[in-house]
Order: C-alpha cells, then sequence, then structure tokens
C-alpha cells in the first residue's frame, strides 16, 4: 500500500453540474477520508459558509477533526502576474477565478499565504 497523502484534483466542469450540497458533499466525501481537495474553480462565499456549516455537524471527538480551507483569487490586474500552474489553471476559470484547497485540519496547516503564492504543511495519515 502507497503511504502519504492524496490529492484529489476536480475540474469546474465536474461541479459546474453539481449543486451546492452535491458539491458540498463530494468535497466532505473525499476530506473525510483524509484526501487534500483542489478546486480548479473554488466555492462562493455562500457555498464556503454553507462547508464550514455542515462540516462543524460532522465532527466528532475520536474520529473526523474538521477542513481546513484556503482559497487563493487570482488579481487578473496585478502588475507581473503569475506563472506556471496557477496561470494555467486560472486563464480558464473565467473573470471570477479562485482555486480553492481543502483538506483535513488534523493534516493540513496553511503557513503562508500572500497574494501570488500560497504554502500548506501536510502530514501524512
Amino acid at each position: 500500500m502507497i503511504q502519504g497523502v492524496q490529492i484529489d484534483l476536480i475540474s469546474k466542469e465536474r461541479l459546474e453540474n453539481l449543486t451546492s450540497m452535491e458539491k458540498i458533499h463530494l468535497i466532505l466525501d473525499y476530506v473525510m477520508e483524509g484526501n487534500i481537495v483542489v478546486l480548479e474553480k473554488g466555492l462562493d462565499p455562500e457555498e464556503q459558509s454553507r462547508l464550514i456549516e455542515i462540516t462543524m455537524l460532522e465532527i466528532t471527538p475520536d474520529g473526523f477533526t474538521g477542513i481546513e480551507m484556503e482559497t487563493y483569487h487570482s488579481n487578473q490586474g496585478s502588475a507581473g502576474g503569475m506563472g506556471g500552474i496557477l496561470k494555467r489553471l486560472f486563464a480558464k476559470t473565467g473573470p471570477d477565478r479562485r482555486l480553492t484547497v481543502i483538506g483535513p485540519a488534523n493534516q493540513m496547516k496553511m503557513i503562508k499565504k500572500e497574494k501570488d503564492f500560497m504554502s500548506a504543511w501536510v502530514s501524512s495519515r
């Protein structure tokens, strides 16, 4: 068996045909298995609030500890811009471009977030 952390990248195409609740349950299913989820197009603020709300109901003393979530918004008009994978990802998502990373709270901690950089520490299961 492979040890480590599984990272699931979910395209905006997969999410766009789902209702808000279907998106939330899809994300929670992956995260509750201990996976890190990266959404090509992040959730809107209302969906993020609902995800947090539902997550709070799922927390148990001996099991699921909740989520860590960070959204990276692109800054289309910034000087210098972005390069690499983020630029390629954001180029496809339109004017409201964002990338969201979600993982189990006991395995993932956001260390640093700047306007053009996010860093996360992830422990193995």
